[in-house]
């Protein structure tokens, strides 16, 4: 019996093995990826390039369009390149670099939410301390804290998965390595390890998702005494994206990791962490330009600016 570091290469699950099917699925996810990276990509220069973003808010969510490119390249274009090439295999440091990379975008980006519902709790309930708490060096910190516990996370449950006896093959139920698939390989009982960083990972995501809850608690109790409508409209305005992405983060994540196993299947696993791996990166963007005016007239200006720049 040897650890995974034994298997010199792993074999996903492809999406279908019509030659056609596969095709369709190398334009779809085509289209997709570039949808994620025109979108994030376009949040990442306006906020970098517009003196007027560089506000906390905006910081924040340069930092999530970041992981949200890295971590829908981390998976999609290894699947677009099974699809067009008609494929499934990957190697082994593939696979750990696919899970190491995935896991530290998904945990900072969980952590980074965390950290966004602070700085809306902070605007709308404590306005004239937000230069202090949340001051350009408070932000520099709080995202390297968030860099940083993605990273440790990813070591940690990478180190624990890849050297844990694996006796049964080297198939994965999955289009990309996912942790609890490569699970599966191991031998009785020699996952016990990592099952219960697994449950630790699962308790702090749940202190995180309390805080977030309590937060928006404050917030709306706290939008709700603004005697302006316009007012509570404008506090509404920069609080619905970020939640609106946190409850689609949640929800995909949960339902892929929480389902009954009577209601699991190949064929449903693998549309299920679609959803929640690749949907959010391309969604977040539209989800943020589409209430937010302010970043909706400095995209305006870049646009312009750039086809301007052109004539």
């Amino acid at each position: 019996m040897s650890n995974c570091s034994s298997i010199n290469k792993f074999v996903l699950l492809a999406f279908t093995d019509t030659r056609e099917l596969q095709l369709l699925h190398f334009w779809l996810f085509l289209g997709i990826y570039l949808a994620a990276l025109l979108g994030n990509g376009l949040i990442i220069t306006t906020v970098a390039c517009d003196h007027r973003l560089h506000t906390p808010m905006y910081f924040f969510l340069l930092n999530l369009s970041l992981l949200d490119l890295g971590s829908i390249s981390t998976t999609l274009p290894k699947a677009m390149a099974n699809s067009l090439w008609d494929t499934r295999a990957i190697s082994y440091l593939g696979c750990a670099a696919q899970v190491f990379f995935f896991v530290f975008l998904i945990g900072g980006e969980y952590c980074l939410l965390t950290v966004m519902a602070y700085d809306r709790y902070v605007a709308i309930c404590k306005p004239l301390h937000y230069g202090t708490l949340l001051g350009s060096r408070a932000c520099v910190h709080m995202a390297a804290a968030v860099w940083g516990c993605g990273v440790l996370y990813a070591v940690l449950h990478t180190a624990n998965t890849f050297f844990i006896p694996c006796c049964k093959g080297n198939a994965l139920d999955q289009f990309f390595c996912e942790i609890p698939q490569i699970l599966k390989l191991s031998c009785s009982q020699s996952y016990l390890r990592e099952a219960g960083l697994i449950v630790v990972s699962v308790s702090l995501a749940f202190g995180c998702f309390v805080f977030i809850v309590l937060s928006y608690v404050q917030i709306f109790r706290a939008v709700l005494r603004i005697p302006s409508e316009q007012g509570r409209h404008k506090a509404f305005s920069t609080c619905l994206p970020h939640l609106a992405v946190v409850s689609l983060f949640v929800s995909t994540a949960a339902f892929a990791n929480l389902k009954p196993p009577s209601v699991s299947s190949p064929s449903l696993d693998l549309v299920v962490s679609f959803l929640y791996s690749v949907v959010p990166p391309a969604v977040n963007p539209l989800i943020y330009s589409m209430r937010n005016q302010e970043l909706k007239d400095a995209l305006w200006k870049l646009v312009q600016g750039t086809l301007f720049h052109q004539q």
